[in-house]
């Protein structure tokens, strides 16, 4: 198989649980690149709180927000922010039930609460800089949410709207907080339409992530690899696992397709 384009989560599929990436992630992303292989960064966080990070590793592609927004060779190709209604809704009811929330929007973060201690807690997780109390609504661009501060129990009372589910941050210590993803605009969504853009086929494609908000990912592709610390829910969509993101999961993926050594 001639492989054209891989996709790569960051969290717990490229950055271990300290934030620092391995020497062999590293190596893995040098030797696709000099094959011509597309690599992608297909994440939930906002794209303009990872610059740093995709700086060092010389990737370009990108999808943010959890297939809200893409760019493939410096082009916006998805471009898919919330409907207005729909983020004063939640608003609204996180209010109600006392949850938090973060909106990003393209090149700020707004938290309902920021100094509240379980927003600090993802801020620092997260090591996010660009961050706004959020005092007057913006609605308007707002790419992605996640809600924090919640019970598993209280899940289903944001899902009513059969377009939109939750999906549970898999990082250690951050199981209270929750993305926010939609049936219609997901990383699988986005990948489709950047697979379109580039006239690559389904087959030649692979993705390696390590929470939820991979299935769709997972779904889109030929190839796909849940990290072994993925959240176990996750194996089942995936075609392959490979060992945790500690220990080389994303160079011995590649490595049982021949593609790297």
């Amino acid at each position: 198989m001639r492989y054209k384009a891989v996709f790569l989560d960051i969290d717990g599929t490229i950055l271990m649980p300290d934030h620092t990436y391995s020497s062999s992630t590293v190596e893995a992303i040098k030797q696709l690149q000099a094959q011509n292989i597309h690599t992608f960064i297909a994440t939930g966080r906002p794209l303009h709180e990872i610059k740093g990070l995709t700086e060092e590793l010389n990737i370009t592609n990108l999808i943010g927000y959890n297939g809200a927004y893409g760019i493939v060779q410096g082009k916006e190709i998805v471009n898919e922010p919330f409907a207005p209604e729909i983020v004063e809704r939640f608003r609204k009811t996180a209010e109600e039930k006392k949850n938090e929330m973060v909106l990003y929007a393209n090149g700020e973060n707004y938290f309902t609460a920021i100094d509240d201690p379980f927003a600090q807690g993802f801020i620092k997780t997260f090591e996010m800089k660009i961050n706004v109390e959020l005092v007057a609504p913006k609605y308007d661009n707002i790419l992605g949410m996640t809600l924090i501060k919640l019970k598993e129990s209280e899940v289903d009372t944001y899902q009513s709207d059969k377009n939109i589910h939750l999906s549970q941050v898999n990082v250690p210590g951050m199981q209270h907080a929750y993305d926010v993803i939609r049936t219609n605009v997901n990383k699988g969504k986005a990948i489709k339409q950047v697979l379109d853009h580039l006239g690559i086929d389904k087959e030649e494609t692979i993705a390696f992530g390590d929470g939820m908000n991979d299935k769709e990912m997972f779904s889109t592709v030929g190839t796909s690899f849940a990290m072994g610390n993925a959240d176990p829910e996750l194996f089942q969509y995936a075609t392959h696992r490979t060992t945790t993101v500690s220990d080389s999961g994303i160079f011995n993926g590649l490595k049982q397709l021949d593609l790297v050594g």
